[in-house]
């Protein structure tokens, strides 16, 4: 039986392959070892209790149906979880899929004024409705993790934090509906969206609640045009109290899909139901939108997402060990917060490649091991130094505070790291002269050209201080 375990996770992987990232695949599921198959019963070794839970939070989906395609609806899935050497004598842990503590968020049944058995297509099931009910449950489809409690708030998110809260308390009487949430990728678009659902859900049980991706939207959409109900799927949707849009940027070009999206936002908002849409730009950057339709996007409020600074960072990645229950340094945590600041998505990635490097090795998380992965993760997502990282390794190099050098003290010490700092931004970061002194103690751009020709005229003149200059880049480009 142990060829055909082999035989059956390698095919279950190739699946898994075409549906995750390969960096993912290569650290979630290439440790993995098949071990036996016996009635419809796989059972694969992981490397530790970390590891198991991480799969079943973050790929139970996936898993439930790749065994399903490979062993059939009564397939299922098995763990063994290799123990640490203090625990030789133990049995392996083995637990059934599903295990996810995961729940779904419902809403109360409501009654459907058409055909239920007519739905939608057999090849793409409606995802929201049990098939053969009078009433109707439909699943929220919010992740009980993307809460309000864990969504950090700080100087980038704050408005649209804000506003998102003033919603969920009253959703459909205020000014903001539509809310449209918008930023680059990673900085908590879709978080903050659930983040709304959720808190919508808990201060009115009674209200029904819907999260679903454009892509899904269309999907269906289209197959109600291929089975020619597109009532249903009209009338369905004109039931939501709270509609979340995700990534509404994908209507783009969809003329049809547009024009009935028109009709159901029309509806809701004219019955003071509330609209949450996201998308990765502000609405006067959608291309291949109807005018009428973008100009709903604006009837309400456009949040935007901007990275997060420094503390937020440091505060995002806290919070999240803190949910896992796992400790490490504030030097291994300030070192991650400063290597990695593009985005939360990267950020969370970092850790979770550290914590992963722990617990497969049984290394413990020190700042050599985040020194390692990190450098492996910042070459992969092409870092830019930030001017917030300049800051820190001046004032580490002169063993200074970050608030002293951004202070209005005059001190010829405090003046000159300032200068520094300065200086390096302008040498390593693509920000302009008024936005460095803006996070220099708030100078003006005279002051920051001025840093950066007395610093250029010290390294010309002064050997010791030249050497104080190249020390500190190369500690920059580390």
């Amino acid at each position: 039986m142990k060829n055909n375990a082999v035989e059956v996770w390698e095919k279950c992987l190739k699946i898994v392959k075409d549906n995750i990232h390969f960096q993912s695949y290569k650290t979630w599921f290439a440790p993995i070892k098949p071990l036996k198959l016996e009635e419809n019963v796989l059972t694969i070794q992981v490397p530790s209790q970390f590891f198991y839970e991480w799969l079943e939070e973050h790929y139970i989906d996936l898993l439930k149906k790749t065994i399903t395609k490979e062993l059939g609806p009564d397939g299922r899935l098995e763990y063994s979880i290799i123990m640490d050497s203090s625990f030789n004598n133990a049995n392996p842990f083995s637990i059934k899929v599903p295990t996810s503590n995961i729940k779904a968020i419902n809403n109360p049944p409501v009654q459907m004024p058409i055909d239920i058995n007519r739905g939608f297509s057999k090849e793409i099931p409606n995802p929201f409705i049990i098939p053969g009910l009078k009433k109707i449950k439909v699943n929220s489809q919010l992740v009980e993790t993307y809460s309000f409690d864990n969504f950090i708030e700080g100087d980038c998110n704050r408005l649209a934090r804000s506003a998102g809260f003033a919603v969920a308390e009253n959703p459909g009487k205020t000014s903001f509906n539509p809310l449209l949430i918008y930023s680059d990728v990673g900085l908590g678009k879709t978080h903050l969206a659930h983040a709304i659902g959720i808190h919508t859900k808990n201060n009115y049980p009674e209200k029904i609640v819907l999260y679903v991706s454009t892509e899904q939207f269309i999907v269906q959409f289209v197959d109600s045009v291929r089975n020619n109900n597109q009532n249903d799927f009209v009338h369905f949707y004109q039931m939501i109290d709270v509609l979340i849009i995700d990534d509404v940027q994908f209507l783009s070009g969809k003329e049809k899909t547009q024009d009935v999206f028109f009709h159901i936002f029309n509806h809701l908002h004219q019955n003071s139901k509330q609209l949450i849409l996201t998308s990765d730009k502000p609405p006067v950057k959608l291309k291949g939108m109807e005018p009428r339709l973008l100009s709903r996007f604006k009837w309400g409020l456009a949040a935007d997402l901007q990275p997060p600074d420094l503390e937020t960072r440091i505060a995002i990645l806290q919070k999240r060990l803190y949910n896992d229950g796992i400790i490490i340094s504030e030097e291994v945590i300030e070192y991650i917060a400063y290597n990695v600041n593009t985005n939360v998505r990267e950020l969370e990635g970092a850790l979770i490649s550290i914590l992963a490097q722990s617990s497969l090795n049984k290394k413990a998380i020190t700042i050599d091991l985040a020194k390692k992965m990190i450098d492996k993760f910042v070459k992969s997502t092409s870092r830019e130094i930030s001017i917030d990282y300049i800051q820190k390794v001046v004032c580490d190099y002169f063993s200074m505070s970050i608030d002293a050098i951004n202070s209005k003290t005059r001190k010829r010490e405090i003046v000159q790291a300032r200068q520094l700092a300065m200086y390096f931004a302008k040498k390593h970061t693509k920000s302009s002269l008024a936005t460095i002194g803006l996070h220099c103690g708030n100078k003006d751009h005279a002051t920051v050209l001025h840093a950066c020709r007395t610093i250029n005229n010290l390294v010309e003149t002064d050997k010791q201080f030249r050497i104080y200059v190249e020390e500190i880049d190369k500690k920059i480009k580390m």
